[in-house]
């Protein structure tokens, strides 16, 4: 069975430009914001988030802190296109596994996708 991935991103071209370099490989499924990222957490098994940090209403710490409040230990790649180190402190502090800057090498994802999932 393929692995399933959950990639939030308020950006509906970042999420096909996933969707078109994990598709393949992977079950990829789609959360526009944080609030349905929570929400497709509770319904459905989820081996790996992708989770932008900027986003309207709750960002990605924000969801992230959620995930880990209501004890979703799923594990979290963030892609953000900010190189805010505070960002960068806040993953850390929530255990994300990895962090991605955008524009990111297509391989690069596929690369640090793969290493976490080969944990599991």
């Amino acid at each position: 069975m393929q692995k399933r991935i959950l990639v939030v991103d308020d950006d509906s071209m970042n999420l096909v430009r996933t969707k078109m370099i994990l598709g393949k490989y992977y079950d990829v499924l789609f959360a526009e914001s944080g609030e349905e990222a929570l929400d497709k957490l509770k319904k459905e098994k989820i081996d790996l988030v992708l989770l932008d940090i900027a986003m309207p209403k709750m960002s990605g710490i924000e969801t992230l802190e959620r995930m880990r409040k209501d004890s979703v230990e799923t594990p979290v790649i963030f892609l953000t296109a900010s190189g805010d180190e505070e960002d960068v402190l806040d993953a850390i502090r929530l255990k994300a596994v990895n962090y991605l800057k955008k524009p990111f090498r297509p391989e690069e994802l596929m690369k640090r996708v793969a290493q976490e999932l080969q944990k599991q």
